[in-house]
């Protein structure tokens, strides 16, 4: 609720809620134990739940537990925490619920031994702890993938090892630039208030990937129109500085207003938005494709192509036997000037005006 502003009225009830009120009522979340179980394994396992550190309250069938001691016998509503094959325990945190101590209450919960068959975890702070859970442990296999086909496919279009690798490479040094950045403002709070955002001490776990993957993309893009451009050079004249100066020279004003335009959509969001993270996201965006235009391919890219020399050009003979067999190029280009065509155009197109073409073939009405 603290990515909207503070004068929402959604925002409203929870800072009341948590600067207020001495119990987390709102974040509380429940356990659901299935399997036959009696009223003593309901009360043995809700004080063990109430001694789990980070739980304030445990409500269930059998009353409410504090730190192991039953504070209030079963009302009237009771009930409604056992059906015939599941007992409810309603657990009240005494944490923030979307924190590393969140985190860590539900690795406690979750590992207690439990007289059920089965015992399932919910709530908002479990499904954020599975929702990172599932990202982090896939997103090896993503990163994997994108750097493996694009070191593939750039290996194949400019027959370098190392342009390839320096490819990745800085473009993995802007995104940490911008994610650093982002990181600095919007979980730690530097110069929150210029942007009037709440900082939480947290960072939301999709909104990175997806950055990764627009930044990551773009940033490519970049890459790939200055990089043809200083290979054709390369191709032609074999001067390393030469090609890096014409590749510059042909791409860098393409690049630069490329870049403003994108960074004024993306600056869009994050100055008309009232979210925090549709601002984190448009800011970061914008930071990252200025500091890749401005900085990466203007200076980065050009000095170490300098200092690298021919070498940027280098690739193991087998290596360079296999790529000469993928077809990468159009054919050779064709001088119209030598092409006598086949179809006189003027025989099948007649290029006089309107009224030379009436006094030749009067029109019959």
């Amino acid at each position: 609720d603290r990515a909207l502003p503070v004068d929402d009225p959604v925002r409203q009830v929870s800072d009341v809620l948590r600067d207020e009120f001495a119990t987390a009522e709102a974040d509380a979340f429940p356990l659901v134990g299935l399997g036959s179980g009696s009223s003593a394994d309901a009360t043995a396992f809700a004080i063990d739940l109430s001694l789990t550190e980070g739980v304030a309250r445990v409500d269930t069938i059998s009353g409410s537990f504090v730190g192991g001691a039953a504070i209030s016998p079963p009302g009237p509503t009771a009930d409604r925490f056992a059906v015939d094959d599941a007992t409810w325990f309603n657990i009240v945190p005494a944490v923030e619920p979307i924190s590393a101590e969140g985190e860590a209450l539900i690795g406690a919960v979750r590992a207690l031994p439990t007289p059920y068959d089965e015992a399932y975890v919910g709530g908002a702070i479990a499904a954020f702890v599975d929702t990172k859970a599932a990202v982090v442990d896939n997103v090896w296999i993503a990163a994997t993938l994108i750097g493996i086909t694009t070191f593939v496919l750039l290996l194949v279009m400019f027959r370098s090892v190392l342009v390839a690798a320096k490819a990745i490479v800085l473009n993995l040094l802007s995104l940490g630039a911008t994610f650093g950045l982002m990181v600095w403002i919007f979980q730690e709070g530097n110069g929150a208030g210029l942007l009037d955002i709440t900082a939480t001490g947290q960072t939301d776990i999709t909104t990175p990937i997806l950055m990764f993957c627009i930044a990551f993309g773009l940033s490519m893009d970049y890459e790939v129109f200055l990089l043809a451009r200083i290979k054709e050079e390369w191709d032609r004249t074999g001067d390393n500085v030469g090609s890096i100066i014409g590749g510059l020279t042909a791409t860098g004003r393409l690049v630069s207003n490329a870049a403003v335009l994108l960074s004024i959509t993306f600056l869009s969001f994050a100055l008309t938005s009232n979210v925090s993270t549709i601002t984190l996201f448009g800011l970061g965006l914008a930071v990252a494709v200025l500091v890749d235009a401005f900085v990466v391919r203007i200076t980065l890219v050009p000095a170490l192509m300098t200092v690298a020399g021919r070498r940027n050009w280098w690739a193991p003979r087998w290596l360079t036997t296999v790529l000469d067999r993928v077809p990468t190029h159009d054919a050779d280009p064709i001088d119209l000037r030598t092409v006598t065509p086949d179809v006189d155009l003027r025989d099948t197109v007649d290029l006089r005006s309107a009224p030379d073409r009436e006094r030749e073939h009067p029109t019959t009405r």
